[in-house]
């Protein structure tokens, strides 16, 4: 197979019916034949051989969900697809409208770990569907074995002064990292879900919520830390991927980077999952031990250090679509009037089309965000059981041998 689709679907909650996941929210039978109605059409629609779910709470929920789009697709192939009787059915139009199913294909979920099935304090993990299966046993990454520790350095002039740090032992959501084979390459997956923008407020020993959360007693700046201890965890959980992904990258491997980073592409966060942009020439620029004004890299120690760069930088499928067809109306998130892009697939330089030594390269990019609504209304009910994410597509084609 040289072509082959990579999708990102952020599904909302998918659980079965009649099952706490957070605090008095949960499906009816109804609501959840609706939801998953809905979630079958749009994997039917999406058609894509690699799909990296998020906010699965349970794999038979997803799996009834991946059943349900394989029927549908079953009844459009007999509906629309000629047999061989028909002189014409040899045309390329209906090997393109043809839906694959996914019964042979391979699913890897990972739980969320701190998740223990209590109703109502329930926690999301993800999943990665694959129809070409997996090279190896996908991998689950979340418990740190070592704890990832963040010192801060002292301001000049408080040398010697106590500037504490920030110790991450456990990622808020699981990343799942599976290696794929995909024609005559296997490329390393990672879908992940980072900590979102929800504020995190500390909940005083013996009481029953958190100071900041009750709002008849609004308090701004309770509220802002609780945005700051979110964005601290994204940053760190962030940096976790990116330690995952050099690993993958310096041993070779192609590597594919997907999922609800919470965060718009040019944010900390996703700077800190795509690696740093070079500097235009590394020989304008002041050396790290320079002794004089003009003690700069050479040029020989520009051009290593502008190839270390980007040897490990990721690139967003987003952004080269809209360099290759001038579109700009590219979104899978809206809240408060606000649509920005937080989910992506990030790919590395092997499939850059201005990097001479890539595999293959992204034909198109497409996005389903029709039915997005504006979030400042989380009650309206169509916003519960769809998506409150757009899926993204990115249409890939490999080199010939």
């Amino acid at each position: 197979m040289r072509d082959f689709t990579i999708a990102s679907f952020n599904v909302k909650n998918l659980i079965g019916p009649d099952r706490e996941y957070y605090r008095f929210q949960s499906y009816t039978p109804e609501e959840f034949a609706w939801k998953k109605d809905w979630l079958a059409d749009q994997l039917l629609t999406m058609d894509a051989d690699i799909v990296g779910f998020q906010e699965i709470f349970e794999e038979e929920a997803l799996t009834e969900v991946i059943e349900e789009a394989d029927a549908r697709g079953a009844a459009l192939n007999a509906a629309a697809i000629p047999d061989a009787s028909r002189r014409y059915h040899k045309k390329a139009i209906f090997r393109k409208l043809a839906y694959r199913a996914y019964e042979d294909a391979s699913l890897a979920f990972a739980p969320n770990a701190a998740d223990a099935g209590i109703a109502g304090q329930r926690r999301p993990g993800v999943a990665i569907l694959s129809r070409t299966g997996f090279a190896e046993e996908p991998e689950v990454i979340q418990d740190l074995d070592t704890p990832l520790t963040i010192p801060f350095h002292p301001l000049r002039g408080l040398e010697g002064g106590e500037s504490g740090a920030f110790t991450l032992h456990r990622l808020s959501r699981p990343i799942l990292k599976a290696r794929i084979p995909v024609g005559d390459q296997v490329i390393t997956v990672f879908n992940c879900h980072l900590k979102s923008k929800l504020g995190e407020y500390v909940t005083p020993e013996g009481a029953g919520f958190a100071p900041e959360q009750d709002l008849t007693r609004y308090d701004p700046l309770g509220r802002v830390m609780g945005s700051l201890r979110a964005a601290t965890r994204r940053m760190a959980e962030a940096w976790v991927l990116r330690r995952e992904i050099l690993i993958e990258l310096d041993a070779g491997h192609p590597v594919m980077a997907l999922g609800d980073f919470n965060d718009g592409e040019h944010a900390v966060s996703s700077e800190i999952v795509t690696g740093e942009v070079p500097f235009r020439n590394y020989a304008w620029m002041l050396r790290h031990d320079a002794r004089h004004h003009s003690d700069r890299y050479s040029a020989e120690e520009a051009r290593r250090i502008t190839e270390d760069v980007e040897r490990v930088r990721l690139h967003s499928a987003e952004k080269l679509f809209v360099r290759k067809s001038l579109r700009d109306m590219v979104y899978t998130a809206a809240f408060g009037g606000n649509f920005e892009s937080i989910d992506q697939i990030f790919l590395s330089r092997h499939f850059h089309p201005d990097h001479p030594g890539r595999i293959g390269e992204m034909d198109y990019f497409s996005v389903l965000n029709d039915h997005l609504t504006d979030g400042s209304h989380p009650e309206a009910p169509y916003n519960k059981l769809a998506s409150d994410h757009g899926q993204i597509i990115a249409h890939m084609r490999l080199n010939d041998g």
